[in-house]
């Protein structure tokens, strides 16, 4: 595993046969999903576990779960690790459950708790504890610290290859520290093992960030097909709303959104997903509301960004602020859980505090992971402190396939544009700016005016090329 070897062909072809079909009715599967499933009977089905035990499967098997059967979950084992603390197996399930809880919640106080039940587990049961190692590296990846989570994930791997669950923590972490084709090739191998609901969402991603967005509509549309439990449901399609939003399907990504919090009401990374498309549409107050309500129980730094930077394109720039504060205050709480809420801090840096700030933080997020979310906002930062050559390498990191950005991304895109702007490159400005609209016309309530305008400014289109609708 750590010498990334290539999948041999038998590995990858099974993949490759079904993509292409898939993709092709990718859209009419999302719609056939939804509509098939008022019509079940209630009383043709088997009765359904406890929530606990519902939990206890969808944690084991590196899935979704609901926070009332997560809830359950982690008072059984509470008990139980109290009656039988040598339960090897129970420590690390409890702490894979705080896991779950804490980014589900986005509290990080559950973090360390997290830290210390596995680490009891792997006290406890030091030989052959790949339910502790694969919980420690989920627990790396919900603090955003991707070497650890590709070192536990990595020793998970060496015990049982033949794991499945253990793939997704390592697709993830090799995605956080950018090497994307190592993330592939795990891929290819967590698909020879497994083709269930789990595997296809984590494929949509890696899809995703190679730009191939039929790929990924399509193994996101099987994935939310195939899944029975309404928690998991809803997580593929709150995945499936974000990539339609990406390439500017407003109505598609909230009818999306909605059914994913329809499914479970706890979803809330589709509650500010209603308030991004929402934004986006027009309804501006519904979309306040939606993000004020994800915020309310899942107050994670991106969403107070994302509505304070609403709030500042209406010149409600008082109300932005409490955002603002509140995003610092996250962003210390995430740290004393030791999280790593760096990156979100260095864009809210960049963009509304201080930028020579951002440019210090986001160096050595860069240096300890570089990403290509990293690349773009270390660029963008570099660009805002005025160091705008520098940025411009950072910008065609993030961009360019060849080095790893494969991802279609409306701000990357923009960022580059502002940047060549700036340096007076101004065929590649304009067409990137273009790019930018074209992906995603309303990709930030806040940026995109800023886009047309520069585009104005560039001032030698052609006639017959009119700017982006």
């Amino acid at each position: 595993m750590g010498n990334h070897e290539e999948a041999p062909a038998e590995v990858r072809k099974p993949v490759a046969r079904w993509v292409p079909l898939a993709a092709v009715v990718a859209c009419a599967v999302l719609g056939v999903v939804l509509m098939l499933l008022p019509g079940e009977r209630p009383e043709s089905r088997a009765p359904a576990p406890a929530p606990g035990a519902q939990a206890l499967t969808a944690v084991g098997s590196g899935v979704p779960a609901a926070l009332p059967g997560l809830a359950a979950l982690i008072g059984e084992h509470e008990a139980r690790v109290r009656a039988h603390p040598q339960d090897a197996r129970s420590w690390a399930v409890l702490g894979t459950a705080y896991v779950e809880q804490g980014r589900r919640i986005a509290e990080p106080s559950y973090f360390p708790r997290a830290e210390q039940a596995l680490r009891t587990s792997l006290r406890t049961r030091a030989e052959g504890n790949v339910e502790a190692l694969t919980g420690m590296a989920a627990l790396a990846n919900a603090r955003r610290d991707f070497p650890a989570a590709r070192k536990w994930g990595q020793a998970a791997l060496e015990l049982d290859a033949k794991r499945w669950t253990t793939y997704p923590v390592l697709i993830d972490a090799y995605t956080g520290l950018g090497d994307h084709k190592a993330a592939e090739r795990t891929l290819d191998r967590m698909l020879e093992l497994h083709s269930g609901p789990a595997a296809l969402a984590r494929a949509g991603a890696v899809y995703r960030d190679h730009g191939r967005r039929e790929d990924a509509a399509a193994a996101l549309a099987d994935a939310a097909a195939g899944a029975e439990a309404p928690a998991e449901k809803a997580a593929y399609l709150e995945r499936g709303g974000q990539l339609a939003f990406e390439r500017g399907d407003l109505e598609v990504a909230l009818r999306h959104f909605q059914e994913a919090v329809r499914f479970d009401p706890d979803q809330r990374a589709a509650q500010a997903g209603q308030g991004r498309a929402l934004a986006a549409l027009g309804r501006t107050p519904e979309a306040l509301n939606a993000y004020q309500m994800a915020l309310a129980k899942q107050p994670l730094p991106q969403y107070a960004l994302e509505l304070g930077e609403l709030y500042e394109s209406l010149g409600l720039d008082q109300a932005a602020r409490v955002q603002y504060d509140l995003l610092r205050e996250r962003v210390r709480s995430a740290a004393a859980g030791g999280a790593d809420e760096e990156l979100v801090l260095g864009q809210f840096e960049a963009d509304h505090g201080d930028p020579e700030a951002a440019v210090r933080r986001l160096r050595a997020e860069w240096q300890r992971q570089p990403g290509i979310a990293v690349a773009d906002a270390l660029g963008w930062a570099l660009h805002r402190a005025g160091q705008h050559e520098e940025a411009l390498k950072f910008a065609v990191r993030a961009t360019e396939e060849k080095h790893g950005g494969g991802v279609r991304s409306a701000l990357y895109a923009y960022h580059r544009g502002m940047i060549e702007g700036e340096l007076e490159l101004y065929g590649p400005a304009r067409r990137h700016l273009q790019e930018a609209l074209r992906i995603n016309p309303h990709f930030s309530p806040w940026r995109v005016p800023t886009a047309r305008e520069a585009l104005q400014g560039l001032g030698d289109l052609p006639a017959d090329e009119p700017l982006p609708a």
